[in-house]
């Protein structure tokens, strides 16, 4: 018997995520305030419903792809949210970037309604969401996980099981520790290479056959270089989820000075230059901006 799913929030991600599953062959009901943005999905033969709870009347498994905690908690327990229509054993799958702190209490009022919860956000960015290349961070039970695990199929190439409910959204918190420290390092040492009147490019070239090589170089290294900021993860969203990771490392009492830095620049480029619609790897302007006038062609 088919899995009817549903998906709720169409942004830069939640569509080419919803498209994806709607390709693959999946029974499909969607949600979004714009609607304009369920037209593709409607095209494909998806169904639309005019709320969340809407949703979950049609559907076993309802995806959700939205900002932060309280739009998550909005959806879920809102008026017309998801939990006024949950069939019982049902699923929801957060996939956007939640507090692992709010994120079991979610999936422990979900518990006390016969559903389930499964959190699973994602790295890759709106080029991964398209390509149906994610990398997926499934935090919840394991029964769950694997009915869920063809739909995530068509999602992500790298699906990972990680552990118990509010597991994914650590494993997200890590990546995102790791992207910024790297993002902030790819950052200081292209400026460095320029104010020593060494060409970036040739430098970032050099580094891309040795131990320094990564993705952020590869990618967000060359956006530096272009100055090309058009958005793959906007830096507003790299600021929230990194206040996430701090709060999170300070309830446990845990140290991050690197996660701290990155997130003072980061704040710094979203509301000193008011840049949070921009790529995150605009944080090369902030650097720039330290070094200002010391700095050719910069």
């Amino acid at each position: 018997m088919q899995t009817r799913s549903g998906f709720i929030g169409l942004g830069v991600m939640g569509q080419p995520m919803a498209l994806n599953l709607r390709r693959a062959g999946h029974a499909l009901t969607v949600h979004a305030r714009n609607r304009e943005r369920a037209r593709p999905l409607v095209e494909a033969g998806a169904e639309l419903a005019d709320s969340p709870a809407a949703v979950a009347r049609a559907a076993d498994v309802v995806f959700i792809n939205v900002s932060d905690d309280a739009a998550v908690e909005a959806v879920l327990f809102g008026a017309d949210g998801i939990a006024a229509g949950l069939r019982a054993g049902a699923i929801v799958v957060d996939m956007g970037t939640t507090s692992p702190t709010a994120t079991r209490a979610f999936a422990g009022r979900l518990a006390g309604l016969g559903a389930s919860l499964l959190d699973a956000p994602v790295s890759g960015g709106e080029a991964g969401a398209r390509a149906g290349t994610l990398s997926i961070m499934v935090g919840g039970a394991a029964t769950d996980f694997a009915r869920v695990a063809p739909l995530f199929q068509a999602l992500g190439g790298n699906v990972v099981h990680v552990g118990p409910a509010g597991a994914g959204q650590v494993a997200k918190a890590c990546n995102q520790i790791a992207v910024s420290a790297t993002l902030l390092g790819v950052a200081e040492a292209l400026t460095f290479a320029r104010a020593q009147g060494v060409d970036p490019a040739r430098v970032r070239a050099a580094l891309l056959g040795g131990s320094a090589y990564s993705r952020i170089l590869e990618i967000h290294g060359q956006r530096m270089l272009e100055r090309n900021f058009t958005p793959g993860f906007r830096a507003r969203l790299h600021r929230k989820d990194l206040d996430i990771v701090r709060a999170e490392a300070g309830a446990a009492l845990t140290a991050l000075p690197a996660t701290r830095l990155a997130g003072e620049l980061m704040t710094r480029l979203v509301e000193e230059n008011g840049a949070g619609e921009l790529d995150s790897a605009a944080l090369v302007t902030v650097i720039e901006g330290m070094l200002a006038g010391k700095i050719p062609d910069a």
